[in-house]
């Protein structure tokens, strides 16, 4: 379904960079990234671990390349990637050159880290000679001194004068294909520099609430600080820190986006906190089949519901619902209309088969759809 007038959201308009065959900003999708945590050194574990977010619909993904080891093995796992790969480079700057001829698709730095504005200039012209986009980080946790002496602590305008000098840094070498982010722990900082950062530059931005915590805790937080954001038409690629696998980063991210009904993957699973009322258990079918269901990534809406006081109400506005009855026999709706009963035993297995073969009708309709008539 689409938003209602009073939940559009005004996107800020950037300009568009690409990092590989992926745009950035503008009018582009809102993308989706994580971070590898394996030895980069290792490129059979980190390919493995970058498949893993591509079935789950990653859009880009980021190595560390801390050493001539983890840049040696870059080669390999760009090749092997089927999404651009950014490179983590910190401090050494030739890092960041020998990413770049080996095929990464943007690095992320910051200028102010790397060196001389000499050695600036010459990750800029690896940059340009390999068609890299560059991210510039900007941390609360590691900000310059003498920013930290200026202003006392980290804060939005010590983030954002920070981001500014960086990107000064790059433009002075005629370079522009660059994104930002100004990220924090602590997400009301993070959101009010990025709100400064917004109005001062034209760049596309990178949100993220960096180091959120563990699953729960920091999906609570990064939705907290990037749902605002994005609420506010703010961002353009987004990225949840968590301490948890990358994978996982990734679906959180698109729950995000989901919620916001800025980019919709998978199915969409609205379900009651069940109580007394329910004619079958709640909370362990909706688990199974958030788990069972993970293979979707056609956009579809289902919706589990204990009991009749609110299930057919919500029925109707998903494509798949199921309510509960007594004993054991649950009423099943299809595109919101009443349609036929099934057996508690038999409940799951069957809410699986409607739902992967109305993704594959929605996929075929999909398919079928001439370009013209869209």
């Amino acid at each position: 379904m689409s938003l209602r007038p009073w939940r559009d959201i005004a996107r800020r308009q950037s300009r568009q960079i690409m990092v590989g065959n992926v745009p950035v900003g503008g009018d582009a999708p809102v993308t989706v990234q994580t971070m590898t945590n394996t030895p980069t050194s290792d490129p059979g574990a980190t390919i493995d671990q970058i498949r893993r977010c591509e079935d789950v619909g990653v859009d880009i993904i980021r190595v560390s390349c801390p050493d001539v080891e983890s840049t040696a093995a870059l080669g390999q796992i760009v090749r092997a990637a089927k999404v651009p790969i950014v490179a983590d480079i910190h401090f050494h700057y030739k890092r960041a050159l020998e990413a770049a001829d080996a095929g990464a698709a943007c690095l992320r730095i910051n200028p102010g880290n790397i060196g001389s504005s000499a050695r600036v200039a010459e990750v800029v012209r690896a940059a340009k000679a390999n068609g890299c986009a560059i991210r510039i980080g900007v941390n609360g946790g590691s900000l310059e001194k003498d920013l930290l002496e200026k202003y006392g602590e980290p804060c939005p305008e010590a983030l954002v004068e920070s981001a500014l000098d960086h990107i000064k840094l790059l433009q002075d070498h005629d370079f522009h294909e660059y994104k930002v982010a100004v990220k924090a722990s602590d997400h009301f900082l993070a959101v009010a520099a990025y709100q400064q950062l917004a109005d001062a530059v034209d760049c596309p931005l990178h949100l993220g609430i960096t180091e959120a915590g563990g699953f729960v805790g920091g999906t609570v937080k990064s939705a907290i600080g990037i749902g605002s954001l994005l609420w506010f038409g703010i961002g353009d690629t987004i990225r949840v820190s968590l301490s948890a696998e990358p994978e996982d980063e990734v679906r959180v991210g698109y729950e995000i986006l989901k919620t916001l009904g800025i980019r919709t993957r998978g199915v969409r699973v609205v379900s009651c906190p069940s109580c007394a009322r329910q004619g079958f258990d709640v909370i362990r079918t909706v688990q199974t089949l958030e788990e069972r269901l993970k293979h979707i990534s056609t956009p579809l809406s289902l919706s589990i519901l204990g009991c009749v006081v609110n299930g057919p109400g919500e029925a109707r506005e998903t494509d798949i619902g199921i309510t509960g009855g007594g004993n054991g026999k649950h009423m099943v709706y299809l595109s919101g209309v009443t349609d036929h009963h099934v057996q508690d035993e038999s409940m799951i297995d069957h809410i699986v088969k409607l739902v992967e073969a109305k993704a594959a009708e929605i996929e075929a309709e999909t398919t079928d759809t001439p370009i013209a008539a869209e």
